[in-house]
């Protein structure tokens, strides 16, 4: 989906409470200002459909993450991986060791497993990778619990609390539909296949953008004070996305999972131009690292303060 750039710098403005939301913008095809947009793919199979954070570099001044590509022809590319350095971000492949996933969606790491993530494909089945240097190796997959006629799946989020692991996944949505956000516990069997408890589920819509074309979740996010993070995006071009607060999550000491979700979420920031399907909040930071999937424009990633309390 081709369209012309049309604004010519990167603006960030952060909201504060009784304004408006951020907007935060920049040109397609310009080479972005330290902070902004940093492009990572040139096509539609190289474009950001999930993000993970994976550590910081050995200077602790940049982050690598790992990314999905919603690719579904045999051959190729899964998975990749990116260093953002800030200024600069590198990519290189990631070699997927197992059974091929179609639309990979989502991918989270798993806490307290060190090297270890969970990837979901937009029609539910959740892979459990072991990733060692450049090679994700697929330990056991599953299909995810509770899933309704007509899901399609774009985010996964996981909480640590008490000891207990919880999931937080959702339908996207489609315009005038709205979102489905399910919540469990989760647990993995002696083989490494995920274990989910007992499934409930929320509506959401989104509060921006707007129109027949708006997926109301593309992706979750998890802040460490519990609260809810949601991206939203129109499919169509022109693209917009926006990231939201969507409310809060709760995991007590007995592995009760309890999510409110706000009547009226608060727009944190607005991102004309771009799909944003991947938004990952950054372990001690206030700082979010987004990703898109732009399509024939490929993809792009910058970080956010997005993730305070």
């Amino acid at each position: 989906m081709q369209r012309t750039a049309w604004l010519v710098a990167a603006t960030a403005l952060l909201a504060t409470p009784g304004t408006a939301p951020a907007v935060a913008t920049a040109t397609h095809g310009t080479a972005p200002a330290a902070g902004a947009w940093q492009k990572v793919g040139s096509d539609a199979r190289s474009g950001v459909s999930g993000i993970a954070f994976e550590g910081r570099t050995a200077h602790g001044a940049g982050v690598r993450a790992l990314i999905v590509h919603d690719n579904k022809k045999t051959g190729q590319r899964r998975l990749s991986r990116i260093t953002d350095k800030g200024g600069s971000a590198d990519v290189s492949p990631v070699t997927w060791d197992g059974p091929e996933p179609m639309d990979l969606e989502a991918v989270e790491a798993v806490p307290g497993k060190p090297s270890e993530y969970l990837a979901l494909a937009g029609r539910g089945i959740i892979h459990h990778l072991r990733v060692t240097g450049s090679t994700a190796k697929v330990l056991d997959y599953a299909p995810l619990p509770a899933i309704g006629q007509g899901d399609n799946f774009e985010s996964l989020a996981l909480v640590a609390r008490h000891g207990h692991l919880a999931a937080l996944w959702a339908d996207r949505g489609a315009g005038h539909r709205p979102a489905t956000l399910y919540t469990a516990p989760l647990t993995f069997d002696e083989y490494g296949q995920p274990q989910f408890g007992g499934v409930t589920h929320r509506t959401y819509r989104a509060a921006y953008p707007a129109g027949d074309a708006v997926r109301h979740i593309s992706d979750i996010s998890v802040t460490d004070s519990g609260r809810i993070l949601v991206s939203s995006a129109s499919d169509d071009g022109p693209f917009d996305s926006a990231v939201s607060d969507a409310g809060r999550v709760t995991v007590s000491a007995a592995g009760r999972v309890r999510v409110t979700l706000a009547a009226s979420p608060d727009v944190l920031a607005r991102f004309p131009q771009y799909k944003i399907e991947g938004v990952e909040c950054l372990p001690g930071s206030s700082d979010a690292l987004l990703g898109t999937d732009d399509e024939n424009l490929g993809g792009y990633v910058r970080t956010a303060p997005l993730c305070g309390s």
